[in-house]
C-alpha cells in the first residue's frame, strides 16, 4: 500500500495568477518543498493541454522527483509525458481501471468513494485512494453533492473498512481537520484553506504543527 501524508494541497487552477503565472508556480513549488509538503494534485478543469503541460513542466522542477509527489487531475494521457507521479479521475475522465492500465502499477490512481455511501463496488477498482465528500461546503470545486460533516465521514469509514485509503475533502479548515481524521479519513486534501493565505507554505506549516507531521 501506498502511504499518504495526514494533509496535501490541492492546487486549483483559479488560485494561479494569469500574469507572471510561471514565476508563481516556481516559487510556490519550492516553498512549499521546503515546508514538508510530500504530496500535491494539481487540478485544472478549464485549461488547454498546452497551458496543462507548462504549469506542469514547472511544477514537476519546482518539486523535485523523489521529494514530493504530484497528482494530476483527469488527465491520466499527461502524466507520463509531464513525469508525475499519478492521476485523479472521476466520472467523465477514464475509468480507474484504464488509468492503472495506461500508468502501470508504481504511479497512483485515485478515484472518488462516495458521498451519502461508498459507490457500489468501488472499493475493488485498482485505485490507491478514494475521495469522499464534499465534508463541508465549498466554492473551490462546483459540486451538487450536499455536506456530510463528521458523522458522513465517519459512516462512510464503517462502510469501507479499516483498510481502504479515504481522502476527505471540500470545505476543511485547520480547526475541523483533526475532527475530520479521528472520524476516520485517512487524510485531508485542502485547496483554499491553504492557497487563500498570504503565504500558503507558512500556513502548511501550521497544519503539520496541528496534525503531529
Amino acid at each position: 500500500m501506498k502511504l499518504f501524508p495526514r494533509v496535501y494541497p490541492i492546487l486549483d487552477s483559479s488560485w494561479i495568477p494569469a500574469t507572471g503565472c510561471k514565476e508563481f508556480l516556481r516559487r510556490l513549488g519550492k516553498s512549499l518543498t521546503e515546508a514538508g509538503v510530500t504530496l500535491l494534485e494539481y487540478r485544472n478543469k478549464t485549461g488547454s493541454e498546452e497551458e496543462l503541460l507548462g504549469d506542469g513542466a514547472v511544477l514537476r522542477q519546482a518539486l523535485p522527483a523523489g521529494q514530493v509527489k504530484l497528482i494530476l487531475d483527469d488527465r491520466a494521457d499527461l502524466v507520463g509525458r509531464l513525469g508525475f507521479d499519478g492521476v485523479h479521475v472521476d466520472a467523465g475522465d477514464v475509468s480507474p481501471a484504464e488509468a492503472r492500465g495506461m500508468l502501470g502499477p508504481d504511479r497512483i490512481v485515485g478515484t472518488f468513494g462516495g458521498s451519502d455511501s461508498i459507490l457500489p463496488g468501488i472499493l475493488k477498482e485498482p485505485a490507491d485512494y478514494f475521495s469522499i465528500g464534499p465534508v463541508f461546503p465549498t466554492g473551490t470545486k462546483e459540486t451538487s453533492k450536499a455536506p456530510i460533516g463528521i458523522e458522513g465521514v465517519r459512516r462512510l469509514r464503517e462502510q469501507a473498512g479499516p483498510d481502504a485509503v479515504l481522502v476527505a475533502a471540500a470545505g476543511i479548515t485547520l480547526e475541523t481537520a483533526p475532527l475530520v481524521l479521528a472520524a476516520g479519513a485517512s487524510t485531508v486534501a485542502v485547496a483554499a484553506a491553504l492557497f487563500s493565505k498570504a503565504d500558503p507554505a507558512a500556513e502548511f506549516r501550521r497544519w503539520m504543527a496541528v496534525l503531529g507531521m
